[in-house]
């Protein structure tokens, strides 16, 4: 539980239909294999005590009464399990039967929830043998004790005050209005699902998409325990397709027709954050509802859950293309909108042969396809100094020459030596100063040379470098419209990556992939025999790692120690925590002190969840202060 980390399980018992005895020590069994997992919460599917097909056996007295004899011994019997567990069960409420799930915790019943809604079409008739919820949450007597009994039910952790649970049963989650959304706008965290819905060809994959988007509309973690091979197969057959989703992620899917668990880790803190955020998540009103209070030993919980180390870049190949795709468009389009408001018919990017001034340069192009514009309106000029390499030289002259755009090329050693004479700096002094100066001078040169042709200056800058500051102030900081400014340096790879592999060019791809290859550099400082000799991530951290901390602080609101703890977990055998943790700490620093350079970006377009405009997303003060946060860090 250790950082708000709780760890769930949806499980499916072996069961015999209508065999209650039975069915209760596979409950059991299942509860405690669950909980030696670490498992604090553990859902198992809808009517598992007695089993989903029993048909008009639900009516005998017997089935009833030892489906509640059975509830009772497997509470007494589950005491030393430190969970809170959820069974289903045919039970009896005021002469009438009810579809039920019964929360146990520590040998005691918390609380009866029946199913509000009950199918009654193609092969479901389950109003044939139950009655709907009730509006009204009432109490029903249960072992000597009158025990809550109502969909309204919420179940709040003592010493977890981000833990409060509902539940729903199958059908409630397939309807117009679930019961879950009540459930979530009182202030549940994490809402369980008791299922028998059965298999058809390609309802997997609707159901996945049913539990997914539901945690992501209401902000929570989703637990659906689904029945298995053990129903009864006169007509159906189940598959055991038992999910753990959190905020529109599938975190944790079993395989189907297994019975096997679905077990991983809910981040309640999270969850919890992404509400805070929201402003249109309405503040938790819990009235009509019973509160019913349980308690958990407060314990470390070991992640099983992955986290993908670069948080901006999907996984699969199919997802990267598509999304590659996309993005190249939005940040062609927010150029294109740009050049056509202002009637303009040209543009001046400084190319560098480096990532993101290819990147601008490509994206540049395909705006002025958009505008019907001609590519020769493009004018890419590159701008040798003291530490530009013969690769990086050619690499930029191809590229522009295979884009169709007008190459221009500009020596600017002799103008900053001037500059030097003129500030009095001795030009052997390789000081922040001596490359600045390099900086500014090449902004001045692509002003100008906008003010003559008519156009503006494309901005060549990521999200990377402005989250660490990494430009010179008034230098490649500034432009008048910035269409990487919101891609981190890892995305900017697979984009150009994409654009290489779909382009048709072979020349240009080619060119592409060399610079790619290029280790990436300013190249502010004199090379040493031809090659680079400052490497930016010699200098400020791997932008791998930056990447990482930069989403998981900004997307998901982690603290340092929590943000720690999953860098090391993600990054094992690639970096040491010794590592991590010095390059977290230039992170902070540098996010911090460098929030100036932020507050007067230019503009240009979001195209993903975390960008740090001051008129978007990050409206920080330039003065804010670090101190806890490396404090938090000191004291891991």
């Amino acid at each position: 539980m250790k950082d708000g980390f709780l760890k769930v399980a949806a499980v499916t018992p072996d069961i015999k239909v209508a065999d209650p005895i039975y069915n209760r020590e596979q409950l059991v069994k299942a509860t405690f294999d669950a909980a030696s997992l670490g498992a604090k919460l553990i859902v198992t599917p809808e009517l598992a005590m007695c089993g989903y097909t029993c048909s008009d056996l639900f009516w005998q007295e017997a089935l009833i009464r030892s489906s509640r004899e059975q509830l009772a011994a497997f509470a007494a019997e589950t005491r030393a399990a430190d969970a809170l567990i959820f069974v289903g069960l045919p039970f009896e409420h005021e002469n009438k039967l009810y579809n039920v799930a019964a929360a146990v915790c520590r040998g005691e019943i918390l609380g009866f929830v029946p199913k509000k809604h009950l199918p009654t079409y193609n092969e479901f008739y389950e109003s044939r043998h139950f009655t709907p919820a009730a509006d009204e949450t009432a109490y029903t007597p249960f072992e000597g004790r009158e025990i809550p009994f109502g969909t309204d039910l919420l179940f709040s952790c003592t010493h977890l005050p981000h833990l409060t649970v509902a539940a729903e049963i199958c059908e409630d989650l397939w309807v117009l209005s679930p019961p879950s959304v009540r459930h979530a706008e009182a202030g549940a965290t994490v809402i369980v699902n008791l299922s028998a819905s059965d298999e058809a060809a390609g309802k997997d994959a609707y159901r996945r998409e049913l539990v997914r988007m539901h945690s992501a509309r209401l902000i929570c973690g989703y637990v659906y325990a689904a029945a298995g091979t053990g129903e009864s197969t006169t007509d159906l057959v189940f598959g055991a397709q038992n999910m753990v989703a959190e905020n529109g992620v599938i975190l944790a899917e079993a395989e189907r027709f297994k019975n096997a668990p679905a077990v991983t880790e809910l981040d309640l803190d999270r969850i919890v954050s992404e509400r805070r955020r929201m402003t249109t998540f309405p503040a938790a009103d819990r009235r009509g509802f019973i509160t019913v209070p349980f308690d958990l030993n407060i314990e470390e919980t070991p992640l099983t859950r992955t986290f993908g180390k670069m948080p901006f870049v999907p996984s699969s190949s199919a997802d990267r293309g598509q999304r590659c795709d996309e993005i190249l468009m939005m940040q062609s389009m927010g150029l294109a909108k740009r050049l056509s408001h202002i009637n303009c018919r040209a543009a001046v990017i400084g190319i560098s042969g480096g990532l993101d001034s290819t990147l601008a340069l490509v994206v540049t192009a395909r705006a002025f396809d958009i505008c019907g514009l001609p590519r020769s309106g493009i004018l890419s000029v590159t701008m040798p100094c003291f530490g530009t390499t013969s690769r990086t030289h050619d690499n930029a002259c191809r590229l522009t020459e295979r884009i169709g755009a007008t190459l221009r090329e500009i020596p600017i050693s002799d103008a900053v030596r001037l500059h030097f004479r003129d500030i009095g700096h001795d030009e052997t002094d390789h000081d922040v100063t001596y490359e600045n100066c390099q900086a500014r001078e090449r902004t001045q040169v692509l002003m100008d040379l906008a003010n003559k042709t008519g156009g503006i200056v494309i901005g060549t800058g990521d999200l990377s470098e402005l989250a660490l500051g990494w430009a010179t102030y008034n230098g490649d900081h500034m432009s008048m419209y910035a269409p990487n400014v919101s891609v981190p340096k890892t995305l900017v790879r697979h984009l150009l990556a994409y654009y290489a592999d779909t382009c048709g060019d072979g020349a240009l791809a080619e060119t592409i992939r060399d610079i790619l290859n290029t280790p990436v550099s300013p190249e502010l400082l004199p090379p040493e025999n031809g090659i680079i000799s400052q490497k930016t991530e010699d200098l400020v951290g791997p932008y791998e790692l930056h990447d990482f901390f930069l989403y998981y602080m900004l997307r998901a609101m982690f603290p340092p120690k929590k943000l720690y703890r999953i860098a090391c977990r993600a990054f094992e055998g690639d970096f040491s925590p010794e590592e991590i943790l010095r390059w977290m700490k230039v992170f902070y620093r540098r996010f911090f002190a460098q929030q100036f350079k932020r507050s007067c970006l230019p503009d240009g377009p979001k195209v993903g969840s975390v960008a740090v405009s001051p008129r978007g997303d990050l409206r920080m003060p330039s003065d804010a202060c670090a101190r806890i946060w490396l404090e938090e860090l000191e004291n891991l």
